[in-house]
């Protein structure tokens, strides 16, 4: 159940992060990072927030909408970042994805003002080397407020790339499969071979350009 229970158990100014595209074979890795004064997060909780819940448990259109809800509320500090397919060949895919928590969380402390004791809390496993003391909660989208509506923005940001993929790169299929690697999806990589966009180190691309 989302609460705001982990958020004031560290106390003072806290951040969620979350990530969105680890498993896909094509696009970036995302990530948000969501800030909102404590004292004024209860009241959202019980209002204008009230719907904010683990990204995968909602709609497409419901995300949607408490995406622009989130970003859109007064004192409400959030950063989308994301590390490309090349970065995530060179680096892999957690490596890349930490790339992106870090990124995210460092943009939100610029906004914060990084004096003011600011704490993480993180989706997932633990996650070397963010800009602030940090901890990790398993499953945090469904128990944090804060790590959910990030879920959330990291979500969205990722779907609305590969709608820029599918303009790009027509055939693959991008806006319906999201560069999972359906069964489509590998149909088109068959047919088409990669597109710039997919990611070579992962097995099925990589095998492609083998001709294996």
């Amino acid at each position: 159940m989302i609460s705001l229970e982990l958020e004031q158990s560290l106390g003072g100014v806290v951040m969620g992060i979350d990530e969105a595209g680890r498993g896909p074979l094509a696009g970036g890795v995302f990530a948000a990072a969501v800030s909102v004064p404590p004292e004024e997060a209860r009241e959202l909780l019980a209002g204008p927030w009230s719907g904010i819940n683990d990204s995968k448990k909602l709609s497409a259109k419901k995300r949607g909408e408490l995406a622009e809800v989130v970003k859109s509320t007064p004192g409400c500090t959030w950063s989308v970042a994301s590390a490309s397919p090349g970065e995530i060949d060179e680096l892999n895919i957690l490596r890349a994805t930490h790339l992106a928590m870090r990124r995210a969380a460092e943009a939100v402390g610029r906004e914060l003002g990084a004096g003011r004791g600011i704490r993480i809390l993180v989706d997932g496993l633990a996650v070397p080397n963010l800009p602030y003391p940090s901890r990790n909660v398993v499953k945090g989208d469904a128990k944090s407020l804060f790590i959910a509506a990030a879920s959330i923005l990291a979500k969205t940001a990722r779907d609305a790339d590969c709608l820029r993929l599918e303009a790009l790169y027509p055939g693959y299929g991008f806006a319906k499969h999201k560069g999972y690697p359906t069964k489509d999806h590998l149909a088109a990589l068959a047919k088409l071979g990669p597109c710039p966009e997919h990611r070579r180190s992962f097995g099925p691309v990589a095998q492609m350009e083998l001709g294996i």
